[in-house]
């Protein structure tokens, strides 16, 4: 593969996740790492990416696919369904760890009343309980990378790697019969130290995950306790998560 054609699919791809380890890349265009490195010195003397320790990201993403204000108008209906729905599993007081997608935001805005100690990583949500008295919010360390309102490096996760809590409210880009993935290398380290953090771990996902495998691998079937989903889910698909022992809760629609 020549050069030129190289730059246009690592900046393709990356405008697809925004960031991207090198590994990935690597993946992606089947060249070196070595090779990678020096395509994106190009890329980053043209001002189109940004090399970080580790890999790259793009510096003017087209796609608002992260930005969490506009991802947060996409289901917004099945989200505050699951929302509801996850809230019933919360027990009064218990320590809660929410990550940082807007599904689990939904999470967050039915559990005041439940007094819980919420440890997390999303800006949105410390924010949503910032003038609160029921609530008490551990924020974790790290980076704040806006566009995805989010802390993330690895403050974040030797915060999370530290904690035990009774249970992890979590998102993630895709579920599959061969497992949990995430569309976000920057998130999939973080999610694992809380995903080992809690004693029950329950997956918010709508529909459109269900069937859809993003880039990086999470976790596999054997982490998830519960999965809450909206009525659109594929029935299959659910009936196949419940035949490997997986509760499956069906948020029903909004009366």
């Amino acid at each position: 593969m020549q050069a030129e054609e190289r730059l246009v699919r690592i900046e393709a791809f990356l405008q697809k996740v925004e960031f991207a380890s090198l590994d990935e890349l690597a993946e992606e265009v089947d060249m070196s790492p070595s090779t990678i490195r020096r395509d994106l010195a190009v890329l980053e003397a043209a001002g189109s990416v940004r090399r970080t320790h580790g890999g790259a990201r793009l510096v003017n993403p087209r796609s608002e696919e992260f930005i969490f204000a506009a991802r947060d108008t996409h289901q917004l209906t099945e989200k505050e369904a699951i929302g509801r729905a996850c809230a019933e599993f919360i027990k009064p007081a218990q320590s809660i760890i929410i990550d940082a997608g807007t599904t689990v935001y939904h999470v967050a805005r039915h559990l005041e009343s439940k007094r819980p100690q919420i440890i997390t990583n999303s800006l949105p949500v410390a924010n949503l309980f910032a003038s609160s008295s029921l609530v008490e919010v551990v924020v974790s360390g790290g980076v704040i990378y806006p566009r995805l309102g989010v802390l993330v490096g690895p403050l974040a996760v030797e915060t999370f790697s530290k904690m035990h809590v009774d249970v992890a409210v979590m998102s993630a880009g895709g579920i599959t019969v061969d497992g949990i993935t995430n569309s976000h290398g920057l998130l999939i380290e973080i999610q694992r130290a809380m995903i080992n953090a809690a004693k029950v771990v329950i997956f918010c996902l709508d529909h459109t995950k269900f069937d859809r495998q993003s880039v990086s691998p999470l976790c596999g079937l054997e982490s998830i306790h519960h999965l809450v989903t909206d009525s659109a889910a594929p029935p299959e698909l659910v009936d196949a998560l419940r035949s490997r022992g997986i509760d499956v809760v069906v948020a029903p629609p909004a009366s």
